[in-house]
């Protein structure tokens, strides 16, 4: 008790502003006597839980694996650090339904698919078809001049294809075949296409799994009103990339996994109990769209949280 009040009489605010993060055994008990007796805290569970260590929806972590990097892009596979659901720092477990599953290498993907903004389009061929077991759709390998990369393959793409890429927004809608590149303005009404950049230059942002497309519907000025695979309706500007056709893989979503084991190589740990009738947890409840969605600017990146230990008395 004299080391918790001593503790608040230090630091009031020590829940609110700082991440305690401790050292030694009297640092365990002491965060502890700190976290449960202040009065500023809640009692239940879902209130003990500190904020920044939860993942946020949208930031691509997923607790499943940590990819080892190359300094300069390679077709070579990469090595991965599997993390079965939990945090790399602290090593609690964040995700519960990660866990287990066959190690694969991780093959790097090109994501931006940069072409002339005047003149012929850049050519390159499909070298290969492969599966990929870090993702659902199949990758294609593909060489152009004296580079080889890795983008993820359409449905209809073969070996010895060849695709074109073009950053050129021409007067009238160009007709594009499967796996060419161009901007979402040189492209007609209607057409299907993935591997769509958030923002000019960016990369590919959306629409990445196996089988699935969005679908561009209508131009409003400037800006081109794409219908994605969730119906929800986003407005790019027209000189994002996107990629034609539909992805590889139709019938991933089809077919049945067959067995508890099987989920288990795949990297999922049993669950139950989670889905509830009276409250549409995890989506089983009919709402309606949201607006249509205005991409402008990319938003600005959030400071670097300061974190300090407290030293050992």
């Amino acid at each position: 008790m004299a080391s918790t009040l001593i503790a608040r009489a230090l630091f009031p605010y020590i829940g609110e502003v700082l991440k305690v993060k401790h050292i030694t055994s009297v640092g365990i008990v002491l965060n502890r006597k700190i976290w449960l007796d202040s009065p500023q805290f809640g009692k239940s569970f879902a209130d003990r839980i500190w904020k920044e260590d939860l993942p946020k929806p949208g930031t691509g972590r997923a607790f499943r694996r940590i990819v080892h990097y190359e300094d300069e892009y390679t077709v070579k596979p990469l090595n991965v650090t599997n993390l079965a659901g939990r945090d790399p720092v602290t090593g609690r477990v964040i995700a519960k339904g990660i866990g287990g599953g066959i190690k694969h290498k991780y093959h790097w993907i090109a994501w931006k698919r940069e072409g002339p903004k005047e003149g012929k389009p850049i050519e390159e061929r499909v070298i290969q078809i492969m599966d990929d077991g870090c993702r659902t759709a199949k990758i294609a390998l593909v060489a152009g001049e004296d580079k080889l990369k890795y983008i993820l393959a359409t449905e209809n793409m073969k070996a010895g294809d060849i695709i074109k890429t073009s950053g050129h927004i021409p007067r009238i809608p160009v007709r594009a075949n499967e796996g060419d590149a161009y901007p979402l303005g040189a492209l007609p009404m209607g057409t299907r296409v993935h591997n769509i950049e958030r923002f000019p230059g960016k990369g590919s942002y959306y629409v990445h799994a196996a089988g699935s497309y969005a679908t561009l519907l209508r131009r409003i000025g400037d800006k081109i009103i794409v219908q994605m695979p969730s119906k929800h309706e986003f407005s790019f500007s027209q000189e994002c990339m996107a990629v034609i056709g539909r992805l590889s893989n139709l019938m991933h979503s089809k077919t049945p996994i067959g067995s508890a084991q099987r989920l288990r190589e795949l990297g999922y740990r049993p669950r139950s109990g989670l889905w509830q009738r009276k409250s549409g947890r995890h989506g089983r409840k009919i709402r309606p769209l949201p607006p249509v969605r205005v991409l402008d600017a990319p938003r600005a990146k959030r400071p670097e949280p300061i974190v300090l230990s407290m030293p050992d008395p």
